[in-house]
């Protein structure tokens, strides 16, 4: 006789082993097809994105055959080496078409995208607004083809972030930034993709795939913002949108030599941004530009920071870009350090630092070394949110990503046992570090000194693959100006040398450990790979940031003539 208890097979044997190994083997049986079930219904929702990604890509290509079957006379080498500011000026003039330059950069990213993988889908809404496009011609940005990362909200499309628990969610509207693009004239035409979560300097995922180097495809991006890097260091875009919680906006840039800003929190509009750590304090994410030049940087902030998107995001300060601090002349006071103590440069790193001091002291800036206390061992605690385990169930976990997250999948006893041993040091870290004392202090220094901006190294040049997850410790360049909420940005300066490449066999870093020996190893075979240095200023002092920055740019373009 067999009993009707669910999910037990309960013969009526006076042995409880029997029954339970009954019960045991159901609830397994139970678990693996719910596994089992979870796995395929993940992989159905890769599968419709990636066909959503190629059916893009191939509509865009076809429109893009059609448009230079019926203007053959588009000369596109000559629109695709135009700055932004050069760019712009011709659309305004009517020189260029905003349709011959929208075709152009479509065409050069679908070429870009087949040898980086760097995009996640081509907005082909961005057709549409090309007909409307003449309604704008006042905007600062008419006209002109802007690239954005994959967790910024546009309209019917997922802003996945790279996991999968986010995928056929798409957003039921733009997001504050897109809106004030299109208001600026500006043409979203194409998201790029990012690490699985974002929360790596990585730039791979289960979804779309791995993104390569434009100047070596053995070599990462970076990330989070790394399909941005890729497209515009590729020359498939020449202004995109990125995030930046540790460096994601600068680490991109810098290994893929061009130019990254990231403004004080909340400078720009997060509002419609999809995020993997929403709620955490800690360390604040800022929305930013990058570009080819630090003028294009400038024109797009100064495009964004507008009554428009004042009004659609009452919590972002009204306060305009300040054109006349962009655009002085006086000398600069300029702090200036080259180790931090925590993790050492490359010498390619090094040598593009002192580099720019000589440069900027040439030219009539003073340069200082303020005493700046930097000692970063509780980020890897502030950095990483309490959900960023749970985002990743249900489907497959990026090799990016396996080493950042074995933490998590610790057993509770030993994670428990871990947690005990380290608090007293964590602890009294975070009181020095993620307290309002530290910033304090930091300002403080930075007014005695009475500097202007600061000069720092740059993580560079771009890593081996798969290398960044287990370098976390490495951020501590970028992840510094989050916590204390600096504005910072990037220019390249330079490009690793043979010499580089000697002086790197025999770099040991600040301790000899295991995470220098990792370093060395990540940045090996950089040679004529970019090398960026760091510009940074005081909060909300964005604008005197980005005159440092362009200050450093001219110098290094005066020197090449």
């Amino acid at each position: 006789m067999q009993s009707t208890t669910p999910g037990k097979i309960l013969l009526f044997i006076p042995n409880w082993t029997v029954i339970l190994t009954a019960t045991a083997c159901g609830t397994g049986a139970l678990m693996l097809f719910l596994n089992w079930f979870r796995h395929k219904q993940s992989w159905k929702k890769i599968q419709r994105a990636k066909a959503r990604k190629e059916t893009s890509l191939q509509r865009a290509e076809l429109a893009v055959l059609q448009f230079n079957e019926s203007h053959p006379e588009t000369d596109t080498s000559l629109i695709l080496s135009l700055s932004l500011a050069e760019l712009s000026k011709q659309l305004k003039g009517g020189t260029l078409t905003p349709e011959a330059v929208f075709h152009s950069y479509v065409e050069k990213t679908l070429e870009v995208n087949r040898r980086l993988n760097c995009c996640t889908e081509v907005l082909l809404e961005s057709w549409d607004q090309l007909e409307d496009i003449g309604s704008h011609k006042d905007g600062l940005l008419y006209g002109v083809p802007v690239s954005i990362k994959e967790n910024i909200g546009y309209k019917g499309h997922d802003s996945t972030c790279g996991v999968i628990c986010k995928l056929d969610l798409p957003a039921t509207g733009d997001s504050v930034l897109v809106e004030v693009l299109k208001r600026q004239g500006a043409i979203p035409f194409v998201k790029t993709n990012v690490p699985q979560s974002l929360l790596s300097y990585d730039c791979g995922n289960p979804i779309y795939g791995l993104t390569l180097n434009p100047h070596n495809p053995q070599k990462t991006p970076g990330g989070s913002s790394g399909g941005e890097g890729a497209l515009i260091g590729g020359g498939g875009s020449v202004l995109g949108m990125g995030s930046d919680i540790g460096g994601s906006i600068r680490i991109p840039s810098s290994f893929c030599g061009i130019c990254g800003f990231k403004p004080t929190a909340n400078r720009l509009s997060s509002r419609g941004a999809s995020s993997c750590s929403r709620g955490q304090k800690s360390v604040l994410s800022s929305f930013g530009p990058m570009a080819r030049d630090v003028d294009g940087l400038a024109l797009c902030m100064q495009a964004l920071l507008c009554d428009h998107m004042f009004r659609l995001d009452p919590t972002v300060p009204p306060i305009p870009f300040n054109q006349q601090v962009y655009q002085r002349s006086k000398p600069l006071r300029i702090g200036y350090y080259e180790n931090d103590g925590y993790a050492m440069p490359s010498p390619s790193m090094g040598r593009a630092l002192r580099e720019t001091k000589a440069l900027l002291e040439s030219a009539g800036h003073t340069v200082g070394n303020p005493q700046l206390q930097t000692d970063l061992l509780c980020l890897q605690k502030v950095f990483t949110p309490l959900d960023f385990f749970h985002i990743l169930k249900g489907g497959p976990v990026d090799p990016s990503l396996r080493v950042q997250i074995i933490p998590y999948g610790l057993p509770r006893t030993v994670k428990k046992i871990l947690s005990i041993l380290i608090k007293p040091i964590v602890s009294a870290l975070q009181f020095c570090l993620c307290s309002k004392d530290y910033m304090h202090e930091v300002m403080a220094e930075w007014r005695r000194c009475e500097l202007d901006v600061l000069l720092c190294p740059m993580m560079g040049p771009a890593y081996n693959h798969n290398y960044p997850g287990k370098l976390t410790s490495a951020v501590s360049y970028t992840i510094m100006y989050n916590l204390l909420n600096f504005p910072a940005g990037v220019v390249p300066v330079s490009k690793v040398t043979a010499e580089d490449e000697e002086e790197l066999r025999h770099y040991k870093g600040n301790y000899g450990d295991l995470w220098d020996k990792l370093y060395r190893k990540a940045v090996t075979g950089g040679e004529g790979l970019p090398v960026a240095v760091q510009c940074v200023a005081l909060p909300w002092q964005d604008e005197l940031c980005l005159r440092f920055m362009r200050e450093v740019e001219r110098l290094f373009r005066e020197k090449k003539k």
